[in-house]
């Protein structure tokens, strides 16, 4: 089980910081992704990092997120800078054996937390 946190509101330019712990397995050896959802549209990559801390990041958040994970707490991070309303969207963590951009090569899927971005 994935559990997102650190959802909320905030103004652009801000700063949000969202947590995905897991429960129940260990996802040490696992990739963990990021994905994010706006109302009416696809959901889409955000970013993932390898069990070895290798990242990759979509293009829109290059620079402005930073994904890290703690093996000893099986958690994963999204920390979020320079906030645009653009981003506002439901965040989903997810777990899989691979990292990859596309959602459908991961396995394991968090409930999602809002991040709501105002102007």
């Amino acid at each position: 089980q994935l559990q997102a946190s650190g959802g909320g509101l905030v103004q652009a330019g801000g700063s949000l910081r969202l947590s995905c712990a897991a429960s129940g397995r260990t996802v040490s050896g696992d990739a963990m992704g990021w994905f994010r959802q706006a109302p009416g549209k696809r959901r889409e990559f955000v970013a993932a990092m390898t069990w070895n801390r290798i990242t990759r990041y979509a293009d829109s958040v290059r620079g402005r997120f930073t994904i890290s994970r703690n093996h000893t707490a099986n958690t994963v991070y999204l920390q979020m800078n320079n906030l645009t309303p653009e981003d506002t969207a439901v965040y989903f963590c997810a777990t899989g054996s691979g990292m990859s951009v596309y959602d459908t090569f991961y396995d394991y899927w968090g409930q999602g937390t809002q991040v709501t971005v105002s102007s």
